[in-house]
């Protein structure tokens, strides 16, 4: 079974374009999702998180997200450090889960499949692109932030030019329509 990496920066329309590989009956895995569950509910990845970060790196028992956003994303080392304690995790249930799946390919979405070398598992890698300012635009509207904040997550990513040549598919998502074109596109390449 083959495994599409599904990546693109914050606010590109990665979850849009992965709802409409879905609509193609192809099993979608968001890395993202499955990483917030993990924290949340595995004890040992908790504790860890609390030895990192500290007891207020969860409240009530939930992850406290404003809080590690605030530290990590404004502190390389010690994302990384994070991201060592969530990412082996994640790829062990990723591996567990395509497992499972009856179909040609499955999807693997992840906001740093560049950047944390998840594409090398990958058979292919589909780059989802936008503007940088619509891509501002579009996270403002829908999460509860700042400008401040969005561009502290974004120096965390690669810049699209980076991304580009290590990318198998490039999606412009600017006009859903033609993103469905690209996706079907894609789809029809991949499934052969």
């Amino acid at each position: 079974m083959k495994v599409i990496g599904l990546t693109g920066g914050i606010g590109s329309g990665k979850s849009t374009v992965a709802k409409m590989f879905a609509k193609l009956g192809v099993p979608i895995y968001i890395a993202d999702d499955e990483a917030k569950k993990m924290m949340n509910e595995d004890v040992n990845i908790k504790n860890q998180i609390k030895d990192l970060l500290g007891t207020k790196s969860y409240i009530k028992g939930e992850l406290n997200r404003p809080f590690i956003a605030d530290k990590v994303f404004n502190d390389k080392e010690l994302l990384g450090k994070l991201n060592a304690i969530v990412h082996p995790a994640v790829a062990t249930h990723f591996i567990a889960w395509k497992n499972e799946q009856k179909s040609n390919y499955v999807i693997k979405e992840a906001a740093i499949l560049f950047e944390n070398g998840g594409y090398k598992q990958c058979d292919y890698t589909v780059l989802v692109t936008a503007p940088k300012e619509t891509r501002i635009e579009r996270v403002l509207k829908r999460d509860n932030t700042t400008k401040s904040q969005v561009l502290a997550r974004l120096k965390n990513q690669w810049e699209d030019s980076k991304k580009i040549p290590l990318a198998d598919f490039v999606i412009i998502n600017t006009k859903l329509e033609e993103t469905w074109l690209q996706v079907k596109k894609i789809h029809n390449k991949v499934i052969l």
